[in-house]
């Protein structure tokens, strides 16, 4: 397709037949070539799949007759070889002629889908390959592992070509009976993924074997909700088809992704196209990945301000622009519109609070309305920060409470000595009333919670004063009793 269509066009189209994307656009200005092609992804959800069955049907690009140009690699003149189109690679092999490279048709189509399940580099998909004087041992490589991107994405394309081979043509074929126990099967994977995430709990386990004592969370609750539910046991797990038992790791991970995109239609059906404010900061996970998440806040129709979630994207830098394109990219991606952003919420980083070139100026730019307002609890501890090197008794608490959690923390013996004491201490109040009993009150705490918090005022993570001061102040009592 032309380069000059808008993405909010193409996003917020929503389409379903090839025939209506006729109607819209002209699928004679598809580009044919592979380098001049735009992405899948910049395609909207709701039309890739025609878009898809366009280039599917159209076939590869490859220009057998071109009189293909010689580069010189090495101290050798090198040039693709037309009889690579032939063979294993024909069905998906394709050359560009303005880029002289040579792409993937599959892993075009359908790798932005498989992206986070592997990694097939860009050389046959954005880039293109020119390294003619290894051209056969890296195509070898590129299709070599069964379980690689690339098979996965051809297998994908060969089922969008063949519609005899969809989910519903061979769904039609099944009788009634196995219609209705593929549903309690699928129905009863969803109801334990559902219970799983809503717990937080994890789904797999160390050894999910028949011999294992514990399968994991998910085997585990599948098999206790069948136990329970003689309908449900008896089409699940062991009684199942070996080949739908709707349990391996790949299904599981696909029942999470619908449950996220379940959750976040109806965030967004919550919105109902009103004004709200974002939320940003970005961190790097336990893979040494950057990664950017974005929360809206706004106010529901029933008048109360509402704080969700609404994804976690991995970024290639952490420079305001970036954080810019993939913060729209990702609005877009739930058909959300920039202009809707009427705040913004960030930490105190330059490249989020720069008056020039901050994420904050940059957005504003766009939406001069979207006023930002620093994070507060950032605003606090470096309030916090600011005053313990300003007045010394402060700076002194924090080192003694450190201290004393050290010395109490890192033995046993003083841990148990300060319980007594403080049992003792809570027993003598009671004795004389000045406290309460009840559910919920004079609970032991431990120093944990304590560590952690004096931890993350060492390190800057940003705890409020208010909560690190309160803490501080019952780690000696080890309980909250309430006075009178």
């Amino acid at each position: 397709m032309s380069s000059q269509i808008a993405p909010e066009v193409q996003r917020g189209t929503n389409l379903s037949l090839l025939s209506n994307v006729n109607k819209v656009f002209d699928l004679k200005s598809f580009e044919s070539d592979p380098k001049e092609r735009m992405p899948i992804s910049d395609y909207g959800p709701n039309i890739r799949d025609e878009v898809r069955r366009y280039y599917i049907n159209k076939g590869p690009c490859q220009s057998i007759g071109h009189a293909f140009p010689k580069t010189k690699i090495g101290s050798k003149m090198r040039q693709f070889s037309p009889t690579w189109f032939k063979g294993p690679y024909s069905q998906w092999l394709e050359y560009s002629i303005k880029g002289d490279a040579a792409f993937c048709l599959c892993c075009y189509l359908f790798k932005n889908e498989l992206e986070s399940r592997g990694n097939a580099g860009d050389a046959f998909t954005k880039d293109g390959f020119r390294g003619w004087n290894r051209g056969v041992e890296s195509l070898k490589a590129h299709v070599c592992e069964v379980n690689k991107i690339h098979h996965k994405c051809f297998n994908r394309m060969l089922d969008l070509k063949n519609q005899r081979q969809s989910i519903q043509s061979s769904f039609d074929k099944l009788s009634e009976k196995v219609k209705s126990d593929y549903r309690i099967c699928l129905n009863a994977s969803i109801d334990v993924a559902r219970f799983l995430l809503r717990s937080g709990f994890p789904f797999r386990g160390h050894d999910e074997s028949e011999e294992s004592e514990y399968k994991g969370g998910f085997l585990e609750l599948l098999e206790w909700h069948g136990d329970r539910h003689p309908d449900v046991g008896r089409v699940i797990l062991r009684h199942a088809p070996q080949n739908d038992m709707m349990i391996c790791p790949t299904i599981q991970k696909e029942i999470v992704e619908a449950c996220a995109k379940e959750t976040t239609k109806a965030i967004i059906e919550d919105l109902d196209g009103d004004y709200f404010a974002i939320l940003v900061d970005e961190s790097k996970d336990v893979s040494h990945k950057e990664r950017m998440a974005l929360i809206l806040r706004y106010v529901n129709k029933n008048g109360m301000v509402i704080e969700q979630f609404l994804g976690i994207v991995h970024v290639s830098d952490t420079s305001s622009s970036s954080l810019q394109k993939a913060i729209y990219s990702l609005l877009l991606d739930h058909f959300l519109s920039k202009s809707k952003i009427h705040g913004q919420g960030y930490d105190g980083a330059s490249n989020m609070q720069g008056k020039i070139n901050g994420l904050k100026s940059l957005i504003l730019q766009d939406t001069p309305s979207a006023y930002c307002i620093h994070c507060f609890s950032h605003q606090l501890q470096l309030a916090l920060v600011a005053l313990s090197k300003k007045h010394s008794d402060v700076d002194n608490l924090f080192y003694v409470v450190t201290n004393v959690l050290n010395t109490i923390g890192s033995s046993f013996k003083r841990m148990e000595s300060l319980r007594q004491h403080q049992a003792d201490k809570l027993e003598e109040l009671l004795k004389f009333g000045e406290v309460y009993t009840g559910q919920g009150l004079n609970q032991e705490r431990g120093c944990t919670l304590q560590r952690n918090l004096i931890e993350r005022y060492i390190a800057g993570a940003g705890c409020t004063p208010q909560r690190i001061l309160f803490e501080v102040y019952i780690v000696g009592a080890g309980c909250t009793p309430e006075r009178k």
